[in-house]
């Protein structure tokens, strides 16, 4: 027994056998230096970190820039800025950092020699691929989406949706020609961008959805004016996204007639859009778009009608792929099986790496080169992958997340209820995909500084939205200084 020691070396004490004896959670056991609040000292940025993002002004485009990083320094769900504050990371590089800050894990997966020789060596893997790459590509299709079979590497969302896409026209071009070969017309008027060479297909997307950045995504891109001014764009329709009412509960009627009339629009396009439709795009969650979600059932539906018009459903899951939404992917909340699967599913962001799965061989190319690039993917970025892939599933941090959701969750709508000043808190039951709403597109953007100032990091999405994006390891007691967080800032914003 100790019987003088300070209060400080009694938990000291404790926690260690807790350690011992296995009580510890995932997170101090993976991060056992990881900071216990958040830290502010200066301005954010800071001094040094104002210094720092004018000297990179020089060279590069730092518009966006929110403040820069210690990243060697950040640790957990912990990210640390120029200026040393330290802040707890609720929005991890835009739901991109599955594992926290420096994972010893991905360290040493990042250290192994095939790693190390992917990076240096850069296998051109179309052509020249490793020894070991059917054991990566092995790796990655060993934590697919069920039914997939097949997963072709791309080397960001925007690429994976794009690699996606020309699948789907060559899959549906290729049905249509059957087993003919190409014509002479259609060899000579593909390079004049004339049809019959280039098919006049299209790719539907969805009002507020957002699909990347490059050319074709950024056509089927709907959530914000600044991404698409200026760029041409392919003439493709965009369907309504049920903007469903909260409390869902409250709201059964409504939002049932309002899935329904999304549905029914989205046939419509399909019959009489000016050129046939090759896929539609969709993501379980828009989250760029104001975290919009919708029900199982129109999901369902949406699957009905695409097969009933033999269009292929790609699912993007770029943002919600690889646990936070407490499945390793987001669309097994729907509880599609068999031919209702999806056709396509893309990812990225939590991933490291990125690309397509798919399950019928047929959308496979049959001739070389048809989808191609120089690598292919990014051979050293799956290994990392693999290595996420493996955390994730045998810790089981979907589940862990669902925890961690269902908390908050709660706690965001009890100071819905206690202040008035948040409203339509959603995602129950998605995991840590959790938003709520400000008042005012203004006031959102104070409370995100009013957070950030406190020591806690959001982000924004649509119009007037909050979106929560925290790692697979964050946990309990960091949702409990997020909420206490949210209700200092909201003391501090004007009612």
């Amino acid at each position: 027994m100790i019987r003088n020691a300070t209060k400080t070396t009694v938990l000291r004490a404790l926690r260690t056998r807790a350690v011992s004896r296995g009580y510890a959670s995932l997170a101090e056991k993976t991060f056992p230096n990881e900071p216990t609040a958040p830290a502010v000292a200066t301005a954010i940025p800071g001094p040094t970190g104002k210094e720092k993002i004018a000297a990179l002004n020089k060279v590069f485009d730092s518009a966006a820039t929110t403040f820069m990083v210690d990243y060697e320094k950040s640790n957990g769900n912990y990210i640390v800025d120029a200026d040393g504050n330290t802040l707890l990371d609720c929005y991890a590089q835009i739901a991109s950092i599955p594992l926290g800050y420096n994972n010893p894990t991905l360290i040493e997966a990042a250290k192994d020699s095939k790693t190390i020789s992917a990076l240096v060596n850069r296998p051109a893997s179309g052509n020249f691929p490793s020894t070991n790459y059917a054991e990566q590509i092995s790796g990655l299709l060993k934590y697919a989406p069920k039914g997939m079979t097949e997963v072709w590497p791309g080397l960001s969302g925007s690429d994976a949706n794009e690699l996606a896409f020309k699948a789907a026209f060559i899959y549906q071009a290729a049905k249509k020609r059957g087993n003919a070969d190409f014509t002479p017309e259609e060899l000579e008027s593909c390079m004049r961008n004339e049809a019959p060479g280039s098919k006049p297909f299209a790719i539907m997307s969805f009002e507020t959805a957002f699909h990347g950045r490059l050319m074709a995504s950024l056509s089927c891109t709907r959530s914000k004016p600044i991404h698409k001014l200026d760029i041409p764009a392919f003439h493709w329709p965009k369907a309504p996204f049920p903007q469903l009412k909260y409390p869902l509960d409250q709201n059964v009627e409504y939002n049932t007639a309002e899935e329904k009339r999304c549905l029914e629009e989205v046939e419509k396009l399909i019959k009489g859009w000016e050129s046939p439709v090759a896929a539609v795009i969709v993501e379980p969650i828009q989250s760029e778009g104001g975290d919009n979600h919708a029900s199982p059932n129109f999901f369902k539906g949406l699957r009905d009608v695409t097969k009933k018009h033999g269009v292929l459903l790609i699912v993007d899951e770029v943002q919600t792929g690889v646990g936070a939404t407490g499945k390793m992917w987001a669309h097994e909340h729907w509880g599609l099986d068999g031919d209702g699967l999806p056709d396509l599913v893309t990812f990225s962001k939590k991933a490291q790496s990125a690309g397509y799965f798919f399950r019928d061989p047929a959308i496979r190319p049959t001739l070389a080169y048809r989808q191609f690039n120089t690598w292919c993917g990014d051979p050293a970025h799956i290994m990392i992958t693999n290595a996420i892939f493996r955390e994730v599933a045998e810790n089981n941090l979907p589940a862990k997340a669902q925890e961690v959701g269902d908390y908050l969750y709660k706690g965001l709508t009890a100071i819905q209820s206690e202040t008035g000043k948040i409203s339509r808190v959603r995602g129950k039951g998605q995991g840590t995909f959790i938003a709520f709403d400000l008042a005012s597109g203004a006031q959102r953007d104070q409370f995100v500084v009013n957070m950030r100032s406190l020591g806690v990091l959001v982000g924004g999405t649509g119009a007037q939205g909050i979106r929560l994006r925290p790692g697979l390891l964050f946990e309990e007691k960091h949702a409990k200084i997020f909420l206490d967080t949210v209700k200092k800032a909201l003391e501090q914003s004007k009612a």
